[in-house]
Parts: structure tokens; C-alpha cells; sequence
């Protein structure tokens, strides 16, 4: 079962992503919109660099600096915990290890909308940002559902 949840290409179809090229990534394949896991790692690799980067930009002021800490904290943890995915040892490890990633992405939402919210970062500069960590987010519930899904239907299977 290990190596069937190692060898497995995720496909995500999720039509309301009409995303278009952004920052010289093209991270939808809009022919079938089918995301292998590669790719996916690189888009939360990317997704976490751009928080160290939008958290070094963030002003010396104390409120800022607090928001900015779990912010970071989370936003580089979607990338590291999608990499934990990729090692998972049976299918419940591997939704276990979705959720990981599930959260951390909502978090750093959060706390991207608190500095919005709170006039620390302007609107525009987050919308794109946030938008990608939006667009993380459901990958990343739709690909947990499937795995459940999967994991009912083999059991199913099993007890027929």
C-alpha cells in the first residue's frame, strides 16, 4: 500500500481556477487541469518563499513583527508538511498529513487578512498571495475528500 500512495499522481480537477500566469508560473496545465505532485511541491515551495519574503518586508512596529511571526511560521509550513505528505506510510497517514498542510494554509490566511485588516499591508499587495493560498487550500481539501473517499471505497470493496 506504501509504495501505491508513493507512485500516486494526484488529479485535481477544479474548474472554478481559471488562474492565468502569475510571477512566471504557470502552475495549472489548463489543457486538463491535472496537477502532478512535483508540481505541486513546487507550488507550495513558491507559495512559502513568497511569505519570507512579504514577512521580511513587513515594518519594524511591534503589531506588525507579531503578526508576521506565526505568518511565517505557517505559510513556510505548507511547503514543509506537503513534503511530509509525499512520505506517507498508509492512506490515513497521508489524509493525516493533508490536514497538516489543510491548516497551516488556513492559518496563514489569517494572518495575512489580520495585516490587511489592520492597515499594516495594503489590499492589493496581499491579493494575489492570498488568492494562491486560497487556490492551496482547496487543492489540498479537494485532494484529502478524494483520499477519503478512496479509502471508503476500498474498504467497501474488501468487505464485498
Amino acid at each position: 500500500m506504501c509504495s501505491r500512495i508513493r507512485d500516486t499522481i494526484f488529479s485535481i480537477l477544479d474548474l472554478r481556477f481559471t488562474r492565468g500566469d502569475f510571477s512566471g508560473h504557470n502552475w495549472i496545465n489548463h489543457s486538463n487541469t491535472t496537477m502532478n505532485r512535483e508540481e505541486m511541491k513546487k507550488r507550495t515551495k513558491a507559495y512559502a518563499n513568497r511569505i519570507v519574503k512579504l514577512s521580511s518586508a513587513l515594518s519594524a512596529n511591534w503589531i506588525a513583527q507579531t503578526l508576521g511571526k506565526p505568518l511565517l511560521r505557517s505559510g513556510t509550513s505548507v511547503g514543509a508538511n506537503y513534503r511530509a505528505v509525499r512520505r506517507a506510510k498508509s492512506n490515513s497517514d497521508f489524509i493525516n498529513k493533508l490536514r497538516n498542510v489543510e491548516e497551516e494554509c488556513d492559518k496563514s490566511l489569517f494572518w495575512m487578512e489580520l495585516l490587511v485588516e489592520n492597515g499594516l499591508v495594503k489590499p492589493a499587495r496581499l491579493s494575489a498571495l492570498m488568492k494562491e493560498g486560497d487556490e492551496i487550500l482547496a487543492i489540498i481539501v479537494s485532494s484529502a475528500k478524494t483520499a477519503r473517499f478512496s479509502k471508503s471505497a476500498s474498504i467497501a470493496n474488501r468487505k464485498s
